[in-house]
């Protein structure tokens, strides 16, 4: 199960944002390269689940996510991930949930690529109100192969876990000050595949 809550900003406050403490050290950098997929009728967006391929470093990861629910930019959903290798989309090695792999590999020979995304994310472990508590902060761009359609790529994500979710608005509202003045972090109900998706439907 996912908790997180995803926030967006504008690029001025970028550099007040990373002067916060509590991002000052200890970070790491790395790039990732997503391809997001579905059949030609968009079974999946239907359920609302996403299915993701990434390249991380040098690493192919498969990702699903289901529905879950989102609120004030805060999401709790069920997410599977695991080494992979591309295209061969084997859901059954993936998923515990044996309907749903089943209902997947049905879907498997229908599935293809519509939307990437290709951003930089810095990632930082924070301990907040007794939570241990992922930062990640994203930078790039979401984009359409073969045509010209792109938007940028600017989120904070925090991720939970481990402690009580409260935490994670609590740190939010801890991240809008900064040494060199507040940063503007507004919840955001709208995923990575959304966007993508609502880019990918604009292609014609």
């Amino acid at each position: 199960m996912e908790t997180e809550l995803k926030l967006t900003l504008v690029a001025q406050d970028l550099p007040r944002l990373l002067t916060h403490p509590l991002l000052a050290t200890g970070g790491s950098t790395q790039r990732l390269l997503n391809t997001y997929f579905d059949t030609p009728d968009l079974a999946l967006q239907q359920r609302r689940m996403a299915v993701r391929e990434r390249l991380a470093g040098t690493q192919w990861l498969l990702t699903v996510k289901t529905a879950g629910q989102s609120e004030n930019g805060l999401s709790r959903r069920q997410e599977w991930e695991g080494p992979t290798t591309p295209g061969t989309l084997q859901f059954d090695a993936l998923v515990d949930d044996t309907a749903l792999a089943a209902d997947l590999m049905t879907l498997r020979p229908h599935l293809q690529a519509l939307f990437c995304t290709d951003f930089e994310r810095q990632r930082w472990v924070v301990t907040h109100e007794g939570a241990h508590i992922e930062v990640a902060l994203d930078q790039g761009q979401i984009h359409v192969p073969g045509t010209p359609l792109s938007e940028p790529l600017l989120e904070l994500e925090l991720e939970l876990l481990s402690g009580p979710e409260s935490a994670l608005t609590a740190l939010a509202d801890v991240l809008r000050q900064t040494p060199q003045g507040p940063v503007t972090l507004t919840p955001s109900d709208a995923s990575k595949a959304q966007r993508g998706m609502a880019l990918w439907q604009r292609r014609t």
